[in-house]
């Protein structure tokens, strides 16, 4: 079942303090999404550790659940 792009968004804000993020659904399917996500906690790190967070923020539901993301990440 697709996960909700809302669902995603509150995963991470909530796995990630003062994240913001945004959720675009690239094909339309609720099972395809882009990620844009923006936090201060990146500032420093390389770019698989910030996607490693976002991934550990998701708790397991990569591949799973949430079949495909793509990420972006950035500090502010």
């Amino acid at each position: 079942m697709p996960m909700p792009a809302d669902e995603i968004a509150r995963l991470i804000t909530d796995g990630i303090e003062g994240a913001e993020v945004e959720i675009i659904d690239l094909a339309g399917d609720g099972d395809h999404y882009r990620a844009i996500v923006v936090a201060e906690a990146f500032r420093g790190l390389p770019r698989v550790r910030q996607h490693q967070m976002v991934y550990q923020a998701l708790g397991g539901r990569m591949g799973g659940e949430l079949h495909a993301l793509a990420l972006e990440t950035k500090t502010p």
